[in-house]
């Protein structure tokens, strides 16, 4: 692992594939011989650069250890007053060998220097390597003292306000090129510094020796440097190392990190974005610091639960602490502005602009994005410390929650014991996370590379065919999730297949993607039996049998032909097809060629023939989810099953008289399928191409008696068919919002999905890009159009009243006669 020090003026991290001396030459090859000798050099070239690093390292440790004893002098001359800051006593505790260590380091520094300045490939440094390493014992009494000296210095931060003052803002010099700049720095921090040096030691020697052919004089010396500082840290490893057991794990066995993420944490009613690390033994929460005047990434430790005694909490629904829910105006709010300062960023790009603009751009495009992150996600995760407190976390998906819970459980098959830490491990092992973080950023766009895929914008067709494996009959089901935005949401479920070992779904859906990548499969089991289900977390929820992940591939994906795929886990195999058909084909309005039929047909042509005021697909639809949806989770959120969508398509578009029995068979998502199916099919928008622009308009309108004005006069200026059906569909909509609390649907809800499938233009009036290769990233117009949709119909659906005239107000009473 090379060695990386925080200090400003640190070396680059530079790669060699020498191999050194190691490389044997081959007998008569003079190309095998000039490309070793070339080898070599570059080694040695690499071995300046190390050790100009070591340099830089060294001068930012004295500058901190100087920044240490620059307070210490003065306390002690007004110890020996009438009226002292701190004790002699207190003094000497807290800065216990802190000039003794300056002055090795001083020395090592001074020594170092000059051969660095005077650098030729035969340079000597290894006596003064192996010199330094001789004296750490010093570094055995600074530690001995750590926890002790910060606890002194806590105390007498607490009861002398002027001691106070000090310790917070010792300032540290950056380099000597910089004397007049400083960083401030805390006493607490700045005490850490050498129990952090010395942990760090033995990887400087192992990048030295790395680049240092052992023919090399300092080889052997530094080889015994390197031996006598591996010993001296073994003997104080079970009080310092970070990456130790303190009293779970045998003797010589590591603390490993096993899996972190973000997660957003419930705090006092307030979600806060936390740093979540699983490792061997314990669960840690920490906070990323903010970082200022060109610190390094730093943790602050929030709480730990030992594994020993961390449980999943088992909260009555009674019991159970409600979770703040973000309304979805606002969470659709902040989508708009991300849209809206992703576009910017674009025209700025094009423009080929100043970068300052761009990146003022990019800073409030990361407040957005992390803004939404932290108030998006609604799904319960509880753990319970048997000695203390719960904690909750709040994430988007089942299939993080069920992650997170095998990790742990896994580990505490191993049985450790219980233990706590004290404060100088707390602190290493906190520290530690900077280094051993696997995951570096909040999964933002604005964290993405240039050239990295922005994802996949249209619809994608699964369909989830069987599984097998399964070793006892259940009654299992899938769902299907997929990302947008950042974090992931459930799109499709399919029926339950009842107590088999084989089931055979074969259920198509369509799931629209916004940027997605990554495509989740959950399989559950089913719980009929109330009395055994899971009740963790407070959710009633069923048990996640498998799970696994697809990632979208933009290059494979994109074609007419199905592509089939099996996917395995946990020793169950689960068959599936998928095809994508991106956003510039999947949304035009293509009239039928078959104008006896409703779809894709003039809804004028229709109710015409019907003889009707409302279209008898929308009446039968909207009966049939009255009658049996209105508690259904997700109603037409949830995609429903194609084929069986397809099916009720070709029976009303042949006017068969069966299709109300049909119905009457089917999962309701798929009768509210068929129902969006109808709308998004309509050669032209309920709304009209006419008057689409208009209402884009009105909606924008800030004053609130002009757009009333505005949007009704646009509302009663539609063909009457169009009036009566959207009208129909208004209150429908609205009834099926009454049970919000049971459906989950709320106005907002609703207002998203059919939003767009309502007011979407002919393909002539679209804002989309004509040519189908150029890609649609949500910085494009597009986005903002469809937000624009959505508003129009969510305007609509929270008046309470329409207040339309009176020759118009008897034809929209229902009327269904045909």
């Amino acid at each position: 692992m090379p060695y990386i020090d925080d200090s400003p003026a640190s070396s680059p991290r530079l790669g060699s594939k020498s191999r050194g001396s190691r490389d044997t030459l081959s007998s008569g090859s003079l190309e095998s011989s000039k490309s070793t000798e070339l080898d070599a050099e570059k080694g040695l070239e690499m071995r300046k650069w190390v050790l100009s690093g070591i340099l830089a390292s060294e001068e930012t440790y004295l500058g901190q250890l100087e920044a240490l004893l620059l307070p210490m002098k003065p306390l002690k001359a007004a110890a020996t007053t009438s009226q002292p800051v701190l004790t002699v006593t207190q003094i000497e505790t807290i800065f216990f060998k802190v000039a003794e260590l300056y002055e090795i380091h001083k020395e090592f520094y001074d020594g170092l220097l000059p051969r660095v300045q005077q650098w030729n490939h035969q340079q000597r440094v290894g006596d003064l390597f192996q010199r330094l390493a001789n004296q750490l014992g010093l570094y055995r009494a600074f530690v001995d003292n750590y926890e002790v000296a910060v606890e002194t210095a806590e105390k007498c931060s607490q009861a002398n306000s002027q001691f106070a003052e000090i310790s917070e803002n010792l300032k540290v010099r950056s380099s000597k090129e910089c004397k007049d700049h400083t960083v401030k720095m805390s006493l607490e921090a700045l005490l850490y510094k050498p129990v952090d040096r010395v942990t760090r030691g033995t990887l400087v020697l192992h990048d030295l020796l790395k680049h240092t052919p052992p023919s090399h004089p300092d080889h052997p010396l530094l080889q015994d440097a390197l031996r006598i500082s591996q010993n001296f840290l073994s003997s104080i490893n079970e009080e310092i190392t970070p990456r130790r057991q303190s009293m779970t794990v045998k003797k010589g066995e590591h603390r490993q990190l096993l899996k972190d993420s973000f997660m957003v944490e419930l705090v006092e009613g307030a979600r806060k974005l936390r740093h979540v690390f699983l490792f061997t033994d314990l669960l840690l929460c920490a906070k990323l610091k903010k970082m200022t005047g060109g610190k390094s990434q730093q943790y602050d430790c929030k709480w730990y639960i030992p594994l020993a005694d961390l449980a999943f909490q088992n909260v009555d629904e009674s019991d159970s602490c409600p979770i703040p829910q973000v309304p979805d105006e606002d969470i659709d709010a902040m989508k708009i502005k991300i849209s809206q300062i992703k576009n910017e960023i674009q025209r700025e790009k094009k423009a080929n602009k100043g970068g300052k603009l761009v990146e003022r751009l990019r800073k409030k495009l990361c407040e957005q994005e992390s803004l939404l992150l932290l108030t998006s996600p609604c799904m319960a995760f509880r753990v319970h410390n048997r000695n203390g407190k719960s904690y909750t976390f709040l994430i988007s998906s089942d299939y993080e929650r069920a992650e997170w819970r095998e990790a742990i459980r896994e580990q505490q098959k191993k049985r450790f014991k219980s233990f706590s830490l004290t404060s100088v491990e707390l602190q290493m092992l906190t520290n530690s996370c900077v280094k051993l973080q696997t995951v570096h950023s909040i999964p933002l766009t604005i964290n993405k590379e240039d050239d990295e895929s922005p994802g996949l914008y249209g619809f994608l067709n699964v369909i989830v065919h069987s599984a097998s494996g399964l070793k006892q009959s259940l009654n299992l089901y899938c769902t299907l999730e997929v990302d947008s935005f950042g974090y992931f949401v459930n799109k499709a479920k399919t029926r339950v297949y009842r107590d088999t070992t084989e089931p055979n779904w074969n259920e198509e859906f369509e799931i629209e993607l916004e940027g997605s990548q990554t495509l989740r499969l959950l399989c559950y089991e089913k719980c009929y039996n109330k009395s055994k289900l899971n009740r963790e977390d407070g959710e009633n929820s069923d048990r996640i049998v498998a799970k696994s992940q697809i990632q979208l591939d933009p290059q494979a994906l994109p074609g007419k032909d199905w592509q089939r795929t099996v996917v395995s886990m946990n020793g169950i195999e689960v068959k599936l097809s998928m095809k994508f058909t991106s956003r510039e084909f999947s949304l035009k309005r293509m009239p039928s060629r078959k104008q006896t039929g409703v779809f894709g047909v003039k809804i004028s042509t229709v109710t015409k023939r019907e003889r009707s005021k409302v279209p008898y697909i929308v009446r039968q639809c909207v009966e049939e989810v009255e009658r049996r949806g209105m508690e259904e989770v997700g109603i037409y959120r949830v995609s429903g099953v194609a084929t069986d969508i397809q099916a009720l398509k070709v029976a009303f578009d042949a006017n068969d008289k069966d299709v109300s029995v049909m119905m009457s068979e089917m999962d309701v998502n798929a009768i509210a399928g068929t129902l969006k199916l109808y709308f998004r099919e309509l050669p032209e928008p309920l709304f009209t191409d006419e008057l689409y622009p208009s209402f884009a308009g009105g909606i924008a309108l800030s004053d609130s008696v002009a757009k009333e004005s505005c949007m009704l006069n646009l509302l009663l200026s539609l063909p009457e068919p169009n009036l009566v059906t959207f009208l129909f569909l208004l209150d429908h909509l609205k009834r099926v919002a009454e049970n919000e609390s049971v459906n989950k649907m709320s106005l907002h809800n609703l207002a998203t999905v059919f939003g767009p499938t309502l007011l979407r233009p002919s393909e002539k009036d679209s804002k989309i890009p004509a040519n189908p290769t150029l890609p649609i990233s949500m910085g494009d117009s597009w986005s903002l159009e469809v937000m624009s949709q959505v508003q129009v119909l969510l305007y609509f659906l929270q008046l309470e009243t329409i207040p339309t005239p009176d020759s118009k107000r008897q034809s929209i009473l229902f009327s269904t006669e045909v």
